[in-house]
């Protein structure tokens, strides 16, 4: 049962479960002794139950989230695919000069490419962290008390808001990472200050934010739940933010000039996290179908 259909009925907790300390799921037993079930991330999503999810076949599923303005989860979806794509686009343009000078680009217009992306990243880890911040807890959608309407919110004991909170954080380093590397004529500690530095530490919030939204899914540090769309889409992104990390770590700039090696791997590991986050990004489309947003 959806945590939506008991609302205005009371409600005793009599199970919880998450990765310590969190609590991601809880069971009730309402006063007509039937039982709903909260979790996580379906409630500040506004999922369906997954026994309603399997009633809508796939096709179904795959065509109406093609075009879903009205539902913000789809909005996420397809902006964090835009950023995604263009992080690709990018990674593959530094990988491949020839295609970047067929294209007459230079590394300047791929560092562009990169920011404009990483602003697409900010826009949608904002969307979230809004739609967590607003999010009500069971009890308040029982009585129907509202709240007024949160810009951030603070809510560190929510692992779904942590998680958001931390992915935002992180792409707005991200932003500065892309946009110093836009700047001309940097010594090494130059580009590890203005570059290297927002790089990492932005790496760090993106996989410690996509563990935090794994383990939410899963109500454990740990499950192997392929059936659930909801489960690919934690999964792939974790792995994005692996990828990223993995980049990161060796985009460091040392002296005595630049190791085409490193560089390489970094990128190679920026593109495979590219397209960690496009597969989750475009599996967040068929999840928003089961919104009640």
């Amino acid at each position: 049962m959806n945590d939506q259909s008991v609302k205005n009925a009371a409600a005793e907790c009599i199970e919880s479960m998450g990765p310590w300390p969190f609590i991601t799921k809880r069971i009730y037993r309402l006063a007509d002794r039937s039982i709903a079930i909260w979790s996580s991330r379906h409630h500040r999503k506004s999922l369906v139950s997954p026994e309603t999810a399997r009633s809508l076949a796939t096709t179904e599923r795959l065509l109406r989230c093609l075009w879903m303005p009205r539902k913000l989860n789809w909005w996420m979806g397809v902006i964090f695919a835009i950023g995604s794509s263009l992080f690709g686009l990018a990674s593959v343009l530094s990988l491949a000069p020839t295609i970047a000078q067929a294209w007459s680009l230079d590394a300047l217009d791929i560092s562009i490419i990169f920011f404009v992306g990483s602003t697409q990243f900010t826009t949608a880890a904002y969307l979230q962290l809004f739609q967590a911040a607003n999010s009500t807890d069971f009890l308040q959608n029982q009585t129907g008390s509202g709240q007024r309407m949160r810009i951030f919110g603070w809510r560190p004991h929510d692992i779904g808001w942590l998680s958001c909170a931390l992915q935002f954080v992180g792409t707005i380093l991200f932003n500065f990472n892309t946009f110093d590397a836009s700047i001309p004529a940097l010594n090494w500690f130059q580009q590890d200050l203005l570059i290297w530095a927002p790089n990492i530490v932005g790496s760090i919030l993106f996989l410690t934010s996509g563990y935090l939204a794994f383990a939410e899914t899963c109500h454990a540090h740990w499950l192997w739940n392929p059936n659930s769309i909801s489960w690919w889409i934690v999964f792939t992104n974790l792995l994005g933010c692996i990828g990223f990390m993995v980049s990161a770590v060796f985009a460091i700039a040392l002296p005595g000039g630049p190791h085409s090696e490193a560089a390489t791997i970094s990128v190679l590991f920026t593109l495979l996290g590219a397209v960690g986050f496009l597969f989750g990004s475009l599996l967040m489309l068929p999840e928003a179908v089961l919104a009640t947003d």
